[in-house]
């Protein structure tokens, strides 16, 4: 059972600090990725974990060890092997050569936020860049059109743009006595 307290401790220092100094606060999540074209995917590193299972948990800005993946990050990750994906599928199709394509993803967030210290400041990630950094003879008109339809069928950059409606609901099962 987590200890109350103790995520108290944790955090309130943190909270301290957002509330007088609300740059602090801000913080750029960060992930990367490799185009594996001869495959048609997309290589991303794995965020810390145990080695079986991915563990997610707090960030360090929300008083995380940094030991776990951060969910945050997960979300860029999920974003670069879609973009990734998509990019070398679409390249394929259109016959162009890219001998090397990485794809970095920055996403801002302001943690006072997601840890209720203003109720005015939007809990999540405000803002996402997205960076293909290609080495390829293709002309940078080419290499536009291969971002710009990477972007158009990219179903995660798509449901991030279209800010698309999630629900939520709940099922209380009986504990174990």
């Amino acid at each position: 059972m987590p200890d109350q307290q103790l995520l108290r401790e944790l955090q309130t220092p943190l909270k301290e600090l957002y509330a007088r100094q609300g740059d602090a606060a801000v913080i750029v999540l960060s992930a990367e990725g490799e185009v594996d074209f001869e495959r048609i995917g997309c290589r991303v590193p794995l965020l810390q974990n145990d080695g079986k299972s991915l563990h997610a948990g707090l960030h360090p800005a929300a008083a995380g060890n940094g030991l776990m993946a951060c969910s945050g990050e997960l979300l860029l990750q999920s974003l670069i092997t879609c973009a990734g994906t998509t990019v070398a599928a679409v390249a394929t199709a259109m016959g162009f050569r890219i001998d090397r394509c990485e794809i970095l993803a920055k996403g801002t967030m302001d943690f006072r936020g997601t840890m209720g210290v203003d109720r005015n400041v939007p809990v999540g990630i405000q803002q996402v860049d997205l960076l293909f950094r290609m080495t390829t003879s293709i002309d940078a008109e080419q290499a536009g059109k291969l971002v710009s339809l990477t972007e158009r069928y990219c179903v995660v950059y798509q449901t991030l743009a279209a800010s698309v409606a999630v629900s939520t609901d709940l099922e209380l099962l009986p504990a174990a006595v």
